[in-house]
């Protein structure tokens, strides 16, 4: 206790705002890997480094020591190539923190391009007409607007029922939505990089998985076999949603406040895991 207070009672001004600094980059980097492959690749390079050290400082190994200080710098580069998908997202990540939410101040704009949505989705549901749907929201979607055909168009129920009509040129691709309007149709989007629990997903949920791990897009997922509605975001998606909920829960991530339909999410995330546990038990398996 007694060296305990005493370095207390060395810590100045100066030491105590250097602690908290050092404190604070620890904690943003820790919150921005959160939930990504990043923290169980830190942990185990911040265990392998502790042994290491502790082996070649208390052997007294002055040439291993030597040959770890030698590559450290070489291991940085090889950790940022090797964590570059990570990276690139926590890089992303910190450039959205504090920025102005999608849509702010334009909520009649908003509700109508989302009714919009619903309604098209709920029509091209019951025809069973698959359709792949990204909406822009902080993160510019530029490059994947270029794989496609460029429309600029209104959103529009009948234009997006158009565009995903079996068999016409446009129909296999997304379309991406920037604001209220359709900036793009025919894109070619990502597939999922982690692995989603349910191998029966078809190309459509895969890319819908894969654009929300890379951006803050949220993708709305009509499946061609099921006529089943699907939402995806931050790499994860939600199943069996009809055109309320799909309706509740766009406007609940779109506006400026989104912890309510960022809960929203999560629970419906596990009840829809929970009734695919259900099924499977029971021994029947649902394509998509």
């Amino acid at each position: 206790m007694a060296n305990v207070l005493w370095v207390i009672s060395k810590i100045d001004l100066r030491n105590l705002v250097d602690i908290l600094l050092v404190a604070s980059v620890i904690y943003v980097v820790l919150l921005l890997v959160r939930g990504t492959q990043t923290v169980q690749l830190l942990r185990g390079a911040i265990l392998l480094a502790l042994v290491v050290s502790f082996i070649g400082s208390v052997a007294g190994l002055t040439g291993f020591n030597w040959l770890i200080k030698s590559v450290g710098q070489a291991l940085a580069v090889v950790v940022a190539v090797v964590l570059q998908p990570e990276l690139r997202r926590a890089l992303d990540r910190l450039g959205r923190a504090g920025g102005i939410a999608f849509w702010a101040g334009r909520e009649l704009q908003l509700d109508r391009v989302i009714t919009e949505i619903a309604s098209s989705c709920h029509r091209l549901s019951e025809r069973r007409h698959g359709a792949l749907i990204v909406i822009e929201r902080e993160t510019g979607l530029q490059d994947y607007v270029e794989t496609g055909v460029e429309l600029d168009s209104q959103v529009a129920d009948e234009l997006i029922q158009t565009v995903f009509f079996p068999n016409t040129a446009l129909h296999d691709g997304a379309i991406i939505i920037r604001g209220d309007r359709i900036v793009a149709a025919g894109c070619v989007l990502p597939l999922a990089e982690t692995i989603i629990s349910d191998t029966h997903l078809g190309t459509r949920h895969r890319a819908a998985v894969g654009i929300t791990e890379q951006t803050d897009a949220i993708a709305v997922v009509v499946s061609e076999e099921t006529g089943i509605i699907s939402m995806a975001r931050n790499g994860r998606i939600v199943r069996h949603l009809d055109e309320r909920r799909l309706i509740t829960l766009m406007r609940a991530l779109l506006r400026p406040e989104r912890s309510r339909g960022q809960r929203a999410f999560h629970w419906l995330v596990g009840e829809d895991a929970r009734r695919g546990h259900k099924k499977a038990s029971g021994g029947r398996h649902e394509e998509a």
